[in-house]
């Protein structure tokens, strides 16, 4: 039976992992000034937090501001006033006329006491350092004129660059480019960060990001609503299913597991992966013809030979079979599609992976609209297209398709986002490029489905297994292969009991 944990993800904004999109972003700024603090004292609080950045960081330098006509400009403002106040040499170049600057922005810039040019390309020149204090996260058009040949220019100088908030050119709800986008070194965020600190290619043109929260405080990000996060142990390891003293192996949960006639090694990691990261038993089913070589894999997993549909029908019948993994070198025959339909006709939690895509495909068997919220799926992104249409923007695309399936949909990636039918989503980060081999996808969907044979949420459980799953990777380091990650998940696990302790 699949019994859910008690879990949820904070229902706020005062988690640090909580990520803003620009709406809320926006919602928490109204927010702090109508609690009493002014929009020109979060603009100092803004550029001067910027400003301590690059004094911790590098040697005195001259120091160039490409300063926006909205308040990312104004902070920019307070930035060259404070570093010139550490005797810094500070030169401003302004996006547009100073005098069509308005509110906390033209209050900024007028306590500027030094010189403001026209903002060119010609502006770089003498510049030890630049702090890109454009656009920020208001950005919604792409860049053109002369902020984007002044951008374009500088993607080609071998500076320091510092942003403000988000680099001029990325979208700040979807990471993508905007045209063309500053390539910052170090980004200086505030309140939270943004999507588009973590998704590609936002994340690698952020460079290191910091976050101030501005001394804004908690009732105001307990006002605002969040539902997307960045993935961290904080959000989920107080209810990581750690087993007890009165644990055995059926409170564990019991993985089934389609096995493959030929591709038997995906079947394969991906139980081994389920082994370790603490589900109780381990039932390969496959044909009988194959059982040999699953059985020499290791003595701990479970053989179940099956001839017919009707014989995988049987094996889910025990409800102490509470978790199916399908698809990993499975074959997209009538057998999987059957087995697919079985296991969303159970109590069971469903993870589908790789071959039960194009199954999924097909929509002609009615499968797809099945799904449901006992069940994950683990799309890469070409397995997702093919289901779902255009991958991009990511974060847009798994939200819809969840929303569409009513189930929770993994979508790989260096930048994996976890997406529920309810809106809420976790992206990770985490993953090291060491990932990219085969095999390792077969890994994560065992890691789930042990998870949740643990009764953890298809969310949960997916938010764990990036995370394990990472970290494994990141420990083992180059010459990855998709066979050393299960046997590295018991020091991933015993570093996160560390944590929790």
């Amino acid at each position: 039976m699949f019994r859910l944990a008690d879990w949820s993800l904070p229902a706020d904004s005062r988690s640090p992992h909580a990520l803003l999109t620009v709406d809320a972003a926006r919602a928490i700024d109204r927010a702090a000034i109508a609690a009493g603090t002014p929009e020109i004292e979060l603009m100092e609080r803004a550029g001067s937090a910027t400003a301590d950045a690059i004094l911790s960081r590098w040697e005195r330098t001259e120091a160039l501001i490409l300063a926006g006509p909205g308040n990312n400009g104004g902070d920019g403002f307070v930035i060259a006033r404070r570093l010139a106040e550490a005797n810094w040499p500070v030169r401003v170049a302004l996006a547009g006329a100073r005098e069509r600057l308005s509110g906390a922005a033209a209050l900024a810039a007028s306590r500027w006491p030094g010189p403001v040019q026209a903002l060119k390309p010609g502006a770089l020149d003498g510049a030890g350092l630049v702090v890109d204090a454009l656009f920020g996260t208001g950005l919604a058009r792409e860049l053109d004129g002369a902020v984007r040949e002044t951008v374009e220019a500088l993607n080609g100088l071998n500076l320091p660059v510092v942003a403000v908030d988000i680099p001029s050119g990325i979208d700040a709800d979807s990471g993508q480019i905007l045209g063309a986008a500053v390539q910052a070194d170090l980004t200086v965020t505030f309140f939270r960060r943004k999507p588009g600190h973590l998704l590609l290619p936002g994340r690698e043109a952020a460079g290191e990001t910091i976050v101030s929260d501005l001394a804004v405080a908690q009732s105001v990000y307990a006002s605002i609503p969040a539902k997307l996060f960045a993935n961290a142990p904080d959000l989920w390891l107080d209810s990581f299913p750690w087993p007890s003293a009165t644990s055995h192996k059926y409170t564990r949960g019991h993985v089934l597991v389609l096995g493959g006639s030929v591709l038997t090694g995906a079947a394969r990691l991906a139980a081994h992966a389920a082994q370790r990261i603490g589900a109780g038993l381990v039932t390969i089913a496959a044909d009988p013809a194959v059982i040999p070589i699953y059985a020499v894999y290791r003595p701990d997993l479970l053989m179940a030979p099956i001839t017919t549909s009707e014989d995988f029908r049987k094996l889910l019948a025990d409800p102490r079979r509470n978790a199916v993994l399908l698809g990993p070198g499975a074959g997209t025959d009538r057998r999987l599609e059957s087995a697919i339909g079985a296991a969303l006709a159970t109590h069971a939690g469903v993870v589908l992976d790789a071959d039960s895509f194009p199954v999924l495909a097909d929509r002609k068997n009615g499968l797809l609209r099945r799904l449901g919220d006992r069940v994950l799926l683990t799309p890469h992104e070409g397995e997702f297209a093919r289901l779902f249409g255009d991958a991009k923007p990511r974060l847009a695309a798994a939200l819809r398709a969840a929303a569409e399936t009513r189930a929770t949909v993994l979508l790989k990636g260096s930048d994996t986002i976890v997406a529920a039918p309810d809106g809420c989503a976790i992206i990770n980060s985490g993953a090291p490029p060491e990932l990219a081999t085969a095999g390792t996808g077969d890994v994560l969907a065992g890691l789930a489905a042990g998870l949740i044979a643990n009764h953890l949420s298809p969310l949960q459980a997916a938010a764990i297994a990036c995370c394990v799953h990472g970290r494994a990777a990141a420990l083992f380091g180059p010459g990855l292969l998709a066979g050393d990650l299960p046997d590295l998940v018991p020091r991933i696990l015993a570093s996160l009991r560390a944590e929790s302790a």
